[in-house]
């Protein structure tokens, strides 16, 4: 992975290419298979001395470790091995390994199995912080231990409705039969084919058309494929109307694929992802929420990266909600913790020396004068005003990364489904009109509005500092209440999979193009 350190402007940035989903799991036998095992070797080490005594380990408290294992599915840790069997002939589990057993998988729960520093060369999301060995060593001694592994993960709803949806698509995916992935073959609105069917029956178990309350149900409609067959059945096709087409744009915009309505090539890939590949996202997502402070502030921006979309809570309530561009592959924007400490109206900005001295380098006074640049000692500056990169406001943040928010003076980037575009930084849907709601928010409008109409270069200090969390979740609940999945544009979650013991994906990433000038 190649890191951008900062918001490196360039004279082109990413195309909002599509970033392929996982290919769909083989229909073999290993899908109806209980899922591999995963030897645990990465669990955070538990904070704290305290360690069971060996007669901690009653009857009872070993009965009801079982039973905690044997829920780990509810985390989607159930490919994961914390306490092997022991194999014929062999001595049974000794105090000693249960104890370790116990902390390793307290410690997946608590903080998350995989550790993201690991990961990444920038993450600086805290973690949360739990004596794990104390905890468990006055579990044993009240007999509470099913209680006490039950507060380790989050307790937040979003969590619970993952895990809800993880145990659902893992049991569809392990109980139901194998069938044909759909073939290819562009299909248009007033075709009749077979294969409408089984679209129809993909949206609606996506979310994109209605369905029963069940979320694996969908309406009704007739098999386009029976399961045994390699050739479809002489059921009758169904047409592929206008309300299909409608509902397969919203896929369309939610996978980075042209919102056309048209089932083609991209498209079938994302109808074609089965109920494993949702599962393997499912527990991915469920990871990296063990990985988070369980209490976020109150007053915070949280942006999915992943999703290219931005948050705005007030004491715990949402209040805004708007689209983002973020960075492209290859110059991801970083896992981030960061504040915003003020508000730049009407920013300059000074082009990097080694944007200067490469694309740059032969740049004459027509070109600068064209983009309202001028040079100062030695650097290469835009002015202030509706063409500069960063548009009429930056929102800048304590951070060494040089990572911030701000405006964009090509707005009509934000119409497209895929954005990430950018070189690291996030720009903002109607930043000045987010920069007012803040500024307001926290008793500067006034001197915001004052600031924002000199035309100059200004600077507004927040009175104080508002968190924001640079966050990949490519598998969420959203506005509606339903459970979404976008595609993993990065590549970030296949290696936290394949420790949770998934098997190797197989997809690829987003291709990046030049498209304009800015960070």
């Amino acid at each position: 992975m190649q890191l951008a350190l900062g918001c490196m402007p360039v004279l082109a940035l990413a195309l909002g290419g599509f970033a392929p989903a996982p290919k769909p799991i083989a229909p073999t036998k290993t899908a109806a298979e209980s899922p591999p095992r995963t030897a645990s070797k990465s669990a955070p080490k538990a904070v704290g001395k305290a360690t069971p005594n060996k007669a901690a380990w009653t009857a009872a408290n070993i009965a009801a470790f079982d039973r905690v294992l044997a829920d780990r599915a509810r985390h989607g840790l159930d490919r994961v091995e914390f306490l092997p069997a022991p194999a014929d002939g062999t001595a049974p589990v000794d105090d000693a390994a249960r104890t370790k057993a116990a902390l390793d998988y307290a410690g997946a729960l608590a903080q998350g199995r995989v550790d993201p520093a690991s990961l990444h060369q920038v993450y600086t999301l805290p973690r949360p912080k739990v004596d794990l060995a104390t905890g468990l060593s006055r579990a044993l001694a009240k007999g509470d231990l099913v209680a006490w592994f039950d507060g380790l993960p989050p307790q937040d709803a979003e969590y619970k409705q993952l895990s809800d949806a993880y145990l659902a698509f893992s049991a569809k995916a392990s109980t139901a039969t194998p069938v044909q992935a759909i073939p290819s073959g562009v299909i248009r609105v007033g075709n009749r084919n077979a294969r409408v069917a089984t679209i129809v029956e993909q949206l609606a178990e996506s979310g994109y058309l209605p369905s029963s309350t069940d979320p694996l149900a969908v309406a009704p409609v007739p098999t386009p494929f029976s399961p045994t067959a390699t050739t479809p059945t002489t059921a009758a096709p169904m047409i592929y109307t206008q309300a299909m087409a409608e509902a397969l744009k919203g896929l369309q915009t939610d996978y980075g694929i042209a919102a056309d309505g048209v089932v083609g090539p991209e498209t079938l890939k994302v109808l074609n992802l089965g109920a494993g590949d949702r599962a393997r996202a499912l527990a991915v997502g469920l990871e990296r929420r063990r990985w988070l402070a369980r209490t976020p502030p109150p007053t915070r921006i949280d942006v999915n990266t992943a999703a290219a979309q931005l948050r705005y809570y007030r004491d715990g309530t949402m209040i805004d909600q708007r689209k983002v561009i973020v960075g492209e592959p290859g110059r991801e924007t970083p896992a981030l913790s960061s504040p915003i400490y003020r508000l730049v109206a009407n920013p300059t900005w000074t082009v990097p020396k080694s944007i200067q001295n490469g694309e740059m380098a032969n740049v004459g006074e027509e070109y600068l004068t064209a983009h309202n640049m001028v040079v100062r000692d030695g650097w290469i500056v835009q002015q202030p005003g509706p063409s500069n990169a960063l548009g009429m406001v930056k929102f800048d943040m304590a951070n060494d990364q040089a990572i911030y928010l701000h405006d964009t003076s090509a707005p009509g980037l934000f119409d497209r489904s895929q954005r990430h575009l950018s070189h690291g930084c996030v720009r903002v849907e109607d930043a000045l009109g987010f920069a007012r709601i803040l500024a307001e928010d926290e008793g500067v409008g006034e001197a915001w509005q004052t600031a924002q109409d000199s035309g100059e270069t200004s600077f507004v200090p927040l009175p104080r500092r508002i968190p924001v969390r640079l966050l990949y979740h490519n598998v969420y609940v959203d506005d509606a209440g339903k459970v979404a999945f976008r595609t993993d544009p990065y590549g970030w979650n296949d290696p936290i999979a394949e420790q949770l013991g998934f098997a190797k994906a197989s997809a690829k990433r987003a291709e990046a193009q030049a498209i304009d000038i800015g960070p």
